[in-house]
């Protein structure tokens, strides 16, 4: 382990603070988990999710090989953990077929992993120290919005308990914002508190002027596409996007159903429901997203466009030197400002929560759904990776790009500069789009 590597002063978390942030992902972890029966604990073999139980174990593995095997140097709790929860070394085929502990056992090691993280804490926390504690807390973040969108993929039953069951309905927000050119430092600062590597550093991108949706693309919106017959209109997609679509002979977005009277239906977790016409449509993958954008003479942004369109002013008729912490400005979020943490338990349409709008009027920037955009996930020039090598190297070429996050979020991992990314296939994910005019 490279206990010298030089790492950059973070957010400046607190001992007492990190352990509250620690509780916090937990008690989300084990909302989300502690229902499901065992046949749901480790479900059938898919590409595209891991068992819950091992994913459970993974991230308490996750927290101890960082925080207290690598920053603390403490031996570790089980013996042949590496061999069961590594994800760089475990081949994912093999996760269903592991002599893995079950679920008390599991539990178990989890509470243990974070008693002694608690117990560290207890003595204060360094710099070193902090930024591994922080990496290994928005890393159960992200497993815990996997786990969201994995009960949806296994056809369990929802989130319930973790926000307010009442969501806003507020109809449609047509139109689009004009956002002018100039120069954009797109990219993370050293001044902005833990960031991840690929987001280094912020550099000039020059922009001409576009004009961007204020609000991300809707259910109703994207049927006008299906009901036109856009999945069977070979100009609409590119290459790879066709292959797919042909391969799997897909009409429509994944969990859609027939129509009732009319009326386009989806599966939500367990439940056939009537599509919510302004909900922003989710569970679209790249190809899906930017036929669409084709189909209506539009296209998707770039990550620069997207992140000035979200946290950029203007300075008379150029992009200004000054940049918002969020959209809306510098508080921090709230659930009346982004659907993120779980404030809804799902998704509101895309129109809702005006006070989230960024200074040239874009709706939602942050929170509901990820957007999709035209970038691909490519390092920025001087790219070197952080300790964890395989959280971003490994995947660079092969993704796109998405901002923003979504309902399952949390605010920890969603802020406007972070890059997600995915395979232009993946269509299990929460991600929707919002589109720039050509």
């Amino acid at each position: 382990m490279d206990h010298g590597h030089a790492l950059r002063p973070t957010s400046g978390a607190s001992a007492s603070e990190l352990v509250a942030q620690l509780r916090e992902a937990r008690h989300r972890t084990e909302r989300l988990t502690e229902d499901l029966s065992w046949a749901e604990l480790m479900g059938p073999y898919r590409e595209i999710v891991n068992p819950v139980l091992w994913e459970m174990g993974h991230i308490a593995w996750f927290h101890e090989y960082w925080t207290l095997r690598h920053a603390a140097r403490l031996a570790p709790l089980i013996e042949r953990c590496d061999s069961l929860w590594d994800s760089s070394n475990v081949a994912h085929k093999t996760r269903w077929h592991l002599d893995l502990p079950d679920r008390t056992g599991t539990c178990r090691y989890m509470a243990d992993v974070l008693s002694q993280q608690e117990d560290q804490l207890s003595r204060g926390v360094d710099n070193q120290a902090r930024y591994f504690y922080e990496l290994a807390i928005r890393h159960e973040d992200m497993h815990i919005e996997a786990q969201a969108y994995m009960r949806q993929t296994s056809s369990n039953a929802p989130p319930q308990g973790l926000g307010s069951a009442v969501r806003p309905l507020v109809g449609a927000l047509p139109g689009d914002a004009a956002v002018p050119g100039g120069s954009w430092q797109l990219g993370s600062t050293g001044t902005e508190g833990f960031i991840f590597d690929n987001e280094k550093w912020a550099h000039p991108v020059e922009l001409a002027p576009f004009r961007i949706s204020r609000a991300a693309v809707t259910n109703g919106e994207f049927a006008a596409f299906v009901d036109d017959g856009g999945y069977r209109h070979r100009e609409f997609w590119c290459d790879a996007g066709w292959a797919w679509r042909t391969a799997r002979e897909v009409e429509h977005p994944a969990y859609w159903l027939n129509k009732r009277d009319g009326v386009w239906t989806a599966r939500d977790y367990r439940d056939c429901r009537p599509l919510a016409p302004n909900a922003a449509v989710v569970f679209v993958n790249w190809f899906e997203a930017s036929a669409w954008c084709r189909w209506a003479g539009r296209r998707l942004p770039s990550e620069a466009e997207w992140e000035a369109a979200a946290v950029g002013e203007a300075t008379g008729n150029r992009l200004s030197d000054h940049r918002r912490r969020w959209p809306w400005g510098d508080a921090a979020p709230t659930p009346g400002t982004a659907n993120l943490d779980f404030a809804f338990d799902g998704q509101i349409d895309a129109a809702a929560l005006a006070q989230s709008d960024s200074s040239f009027g874009c709706r939602q920037m942050i929170g509901n759904v990820w957007e999709w955009t035209a970038s691909d996930f490519l390092p920025f020039g001087g790219f070197s990776a952080d300790p964890y090598k395989d959280y971003s190297q490994p995947w660079f070429g092969s993704r796109k790009v998405l901002r923003g996050g979504c309902w399952a979020t949390s605010a920890r991992v969603a802020r406007p500069t972070y890059r997600n990314f995915f395979t232009p296939d993946r269509n299990d994910v929460f991600a929707g789009f919002r589109s720039c005019a050509v």
